[in-house]
């Protein structure tokens, strides 16, 4: 049997565009379906099946206040993201430095053939 908080992980809830929208939209406040239905061109009805899955992956959480749900982002869930992701910086790191050694021998090379060049004008116009 799987279990409601087995259902979604955080990488599958973060992997929609929409859901990525309503956790910006959390940032900053917590938020009624209603309030948060009128940023999304779909019904309230899909809105609150976005919100279902990021709160079964812990990123939302969900308070019922008299008839109204209010909404309100979790980042600690998002952890498991940064934590999974900063293991893979050190291969960009790599990279972007590989890039860099590169760059600098392209101008280094560059630089070396303007010089040539210039040397051998200057040693023609002497010959002159």
């Amino acid at each position: 049997m799987v279990t409601a908080s087995a259902k979604h992980d955080v990488f599958q809830a973060i992997a929609d565009p929409t859901r990525r929208k309503l956790l910006r939209l959390l940032v900053d406040k917590e938020m009624p379906v209603t309030a948060i239905s009128e940023h999304f061109p779909m019904s309230r009805t899909a809105v609150s099946k976005h919100l279902r899955i990021l709160s079964e992956s812990k990123l939302v959480s969900v308070e019922k206040v008299g008839r109204e749900t209010r909404y309100r982002l979790q980042p600690q869930a998002l952890l498991e993201v940064k934590e999974w992701i900063s293991f893979y910086e050190q291969y960009w790191d790599n990279k972007i430095s590989i890039l860099k050694h590169l760059v600098e021998n392209e101008e280094t090379r560059d630089l070396s053939l303007v010089k040539t060049k210039s040397d051998e004008k200057t040693e023609n116009l002497m010959k002159k």
